[in-house]
């Protein structure tokens, strides 16, 4: 376990002004980032018949790799799980449905528990194709390049950002005196991210297997010496030890509190009550058994608001996407419903919301087994919080040279990551003016709220 951030620990609460955030009673916000670009288009798939012929005829080439697949194609419109949209009136009469390999996803979906927001990502401004093509409007920076769009969808900002709407949101709630101890306000079960980097934010890192021991300070004797992991453990916090040097102070300091933070989650993990719920033992399903026993220790870490970060990778799918993309929609299924139900369990599941994020959509043509970088892409967002069996913003329709395409049918967004980040923030209880704080690229859109939440 280690802890990160800006401004290491030292909350300077001062330089913000008082804020009204409500945090009252719990809540927490899951970010599951898909590193690579996951293909919306192979996700969210047309399904009135008009639509699904014209898709499939534009992916004939993918479609045939499909239809090689053992068992036959999951794409072919009989085995595809139909979307019942309780807002279908807004799409015009087209329908939509599913993957088989979403099915944990899609009866959540069904349940009222999963919404769909389509054709999200970076925007500066709100922008046409012409608009794309004259650059008469501000672009986000590098686009299509995939580093830094994973910065710019996590901060804004391509890489090299120092902080994320994720630790920017926690500031605010932070400032709002929102836990006891600051120290469990922004985790991350996949390493050092700066989605959750804030200002006075620090971001404190737990592994997918949960807090390992710190090798020489345990209770077991170390060397076959019994003293020794104390004496080891007093010269790690330089116990009586008097620091002039700033840097070395900060950093003692960091490392003491990391040393505290790791022994109360470890102790606090031992003591809890296993999960009857079982979890997928892939990478994505142990990281999220892992925020799920943190939350179920919220009343012990003395916590009301937190945000996490977990991540899967692989949906870089220039070749070979039928595949790898269904085994990647089964994971990232049998993960997300899993960790849903541990929130159920624990009663928590109208406080927590979990949300896919990813680099980029994805092209709606394809390169003969596979498609290229794109914009615009689809994602989910679970909880019992969500108002959920609906597809909420503009979803183009299957065809190349329309308004939204700047080519090969790489999709502009029509809802960007700051209108997301604010409808989040929103329930996560900022007040307006926190949002705009935390989200400075937010006054460029009129609209801050997408409905995700009744």
């Amino acid at each position: 376990m280690s802890l990160g951030g800006a401004a290491g620990f030292a909350f300077d609460l001062a330089r913000f002004n008082a804020f009204a955030a409500d945090t009252s009673g719990y809540k927490a916000l899951v970010c599951v980032f898909l590193f690579g670009g996951m293909d919306g288009h192979d996700t969210i798939i047309p399904f009135d018949t008009g639509s699904y012929n014209q898709y499939a005829n534009i992916r004939s080439a993918l479609f045939d790799r499909y239809a090689d697949m053992e068992g036959g194609s999951t794409r072919a419109r009989d085995r595809l799980l139909p979307m019942n949209l309780t807002n279908a009136g807004d799409f015009s009469g087209r329908q939509f449905a599913m993957p088989p390999e979403l099915a944990p996803l899609h009866e959540l979906f069904d349940r009222g528990d999963c919404a769909v927001v389509s054709n999200v990502g970076p925007l500066v401004v709100p922008m046409t194709r012409t608009e794309f093509q004259n650059r008469s409007a501000p672009r986000p920076p590098r686009l299509f390049s995939h580093n830094d769009q994973q910065s710019v969808w996590m901060a804004s900002q391509p890489e090299g950002a120092q902080f994320g709407w994720g630790g920017r949101l926690a500031d605010m709630a932070l400032a709002a005196n929102a836990n006891s101890d600051a120290t469990f306000t922004a985790v991350s079960v996949s390493g050092n991210s700066v989605f959750l980097s804030g200002e006075i934010a620090g971001q404190i890192e737990v592994g997918s297997n949960g807090p390992a021991e710190i090798v020489g300070i345990g209770d077991d004797a170390f060397y076959g010496s019994s003293s020794l992991p104390g004496l080891f453990e007093a010269q790690l916090r330089a116990e009586n030890e008097t620091i002039a040097n700033l840097i070395k102070r900060d950093y003692v300091n960091v490392v003491d509190q990391s040393i505290d933070a790791n022994r109360l989650l470890r102790e606090s993990f031992a003591s809890a009550t296993p999960f009857a719920t079982a979890f997928p033992q892939s990478r994505l399903g142990r990281q999220l058994q892992i925020v799920a026993q943190i939350i179920a220790l919220r009343n012990v870490l003395g916590v009301s608001r937190q945000v996490f970060f977990v991540s899967t990778g692989g949906y870089d799918t220039h070749s070979n996407q039928a595949n790898s993309i269904p085994n990647l929609h089964t994971g990232l299924a049998e993960a997300m419903r899993a960790f849903y139900d541990a929130t159920e369990e624990i009663g928590a599941q109208n406080d927590v919301t979990s949300f896919t994020a990813s680099d980029f959509g994805r092209t709606l043509t394809v390169n003969r087994d596979g498609t290229d970088h794109g914009w615009g892409g689809h994602h989910f967002v679970v909880g019992g919080a969500v108002q959920g069996n609906r597809m909420l913003g503009r979803f183009p329709g299957p065809s190349v040279g329309h308004d939204l395409d700047t080519g090969n049918g790489r999709l502009i967004p029509t809802t960007s990551v700051d209108q997301y980040a604010a409808t989040l923030g929103a329930w996560f209880g900022l007040n307006s003016s926190e949002l705009q704080m935390a989200l400075p690229g937010l006054s460029n859109f009129s609209d801050t709220n997408i409905g995700i939440f009744s």
